[in-house]
């Protein structure tokens, strides 16, 4: 069972979504604006936010943008916007998942129930044994998966929450390749989707980290076969 936020306009899209939800045992609240999405998250506890772009007060994407400012709650975005270009720039701006309109309730149920499984994850941390909080260290990179925090040689980076996602992920596996499907599961709790989302996202991920493909640091692309974190060289010098 799950506290969910349905955010969308369309009185018969959101009925129904309203009434499967609830025969599927989650508590609903909903609403039809921006504003009253952001009134709701900052009033009430929710598992997840189900986002319609289409809004009649404001823009889903700049909403997105609004709810990433007070609330860290996953939210999957359902546009009727099929552009890559488009889907790929709110999964940066910090969507955990989408749904392309018209969607089956069984295609929500099985997004929502993934991004749940992860968010629950996450916030079970990965404490060491005793309660002692491990923090992972890949040369000058410190990687607190219970805090979600993360510095490179002391200071502190600002990452979005699938960059930070990913570059954990990467940094438990230091110097193993790991598979762009498999980044696609673990991270993205996706069976499938396309290699651009995660070539964005290290892009991003690269530049914060103070590198890029052609001059990488940490990070290293395998054409064909997937990424890896590894030592800088200069830290894998005698």
């Amino acid at each position: 069972m799950a506290r969910v936020l349905v955010v969308e306009d369309d009185q018969f899209v959101r009925s129904a979504l309203i009434r499967h939800l609830t025969e599927a045992s989650h508590t609903v609240r909903s609403v039809g604006t921006a504003l009253e999405a952001l009134r709701e998250v900052a009033h009430f506890g929710f598992d997840v936010v189900i986002l319609d772009l289409g809004l009649p007060d404001l823009d889903g994407a700049e909403a997105l943008k609004m709810l990433r400012g007070v609330t860290q709650v996953p939210v999957i975005v359902a546009t009727a916007r099929d552009d890559e270009t488009e889907i790929v720039r709110l999964l940066n701006d910090g969507a955990d998942d989408y749904l392309v309109k018209p969607f089956s309730v069984e295609h929500l149920s099985a997004r929502m129930a993934a991004v749940l499984r992860r968010a629950r994850g996450t916030a079970a941390g990965t404490g060491a044994p005793g309660g002692e909080d491990r923090v992972i260290r890949v040369g000058g990179l410190a990687i607190d998966p219970l805090r979600r925090q993360a510095e490179l040689d002391g200071r502190r980076l600002d990452l979005t929450r699938r960059e930070f996602d990913l570059l954990a992920f990467l940094a438990q596996r230091p110097g193993v390749v790991v598979p762009r499907r498999e980044l696609l599961a673990e991270v993205w709790q996706q069976s499938y989707g396309d290699d651009q989302t995660i070539d964005v996202h290290l892009s991003w991920l690269r530049r914060k980290l103070g590198e890029t493909a052609a001059s990488p640091r940490y990070l290293h692309t395998l054409r064909g076969v997937g990424v890896k974190l590894d030592l800088p060289q200069e830290s894998a010098r005698p």
